[in-house]
């Protein structure tokens, strides 16, 4: 299993990004994706999920700017980020947990950097 995060750049605040989670080796739409972010300093938090059936949540932080989705032709899910803020500044990185029945395994992409300037 294989995820790999893209689109991650520098970008001013108020502007926008959509970060891409390409996954191999495994059917996603089959499990619950998250996104989840890690600033300079500070623990690493939930960002959006998606669970198979589609349903997806947010921390209150992205709540109304991020939007998570997933394209199953092309096995990936993308986070898309708007209005900006310097504090959405951190690294990004994809997460795969399998649901039942198909496993229990946990996976992770790389990350990708996300900086946001004032």
């Amino acid at each position: 299993v294989q995820l790999v995060e893209s689109g991650g750049g520098l970008v001013q605040a108020g502007g926008s990004l959509r970060l891409s989670c390409a996954a191999s080796g495994i059917i996603l739409s089959l499990h619950t994706m998250n996104w989840y972010r890690q600033a300079p300093g500070k623990q690493r938090e939930f960002v959006a999920a998606i669970r198979s059936g589609g349903v997806t949540n947010y921390a209150d932080s992205g709540k109304g700017r991020f939007t998570i989705s997933r394209d199953n032709a092309k096995n990936t899910v993308y986070l898309q980020m708007n209005t900006l803020k310097p504090e959405d500044t951190a690294v990004y990185s994809c997460n795969l947990v399998e649901e039942p029945p198909w496993g229990m395994g946990d996976y992770w992409g790389q990350g990708t950097q996300v900086t946001v300037s004032s």
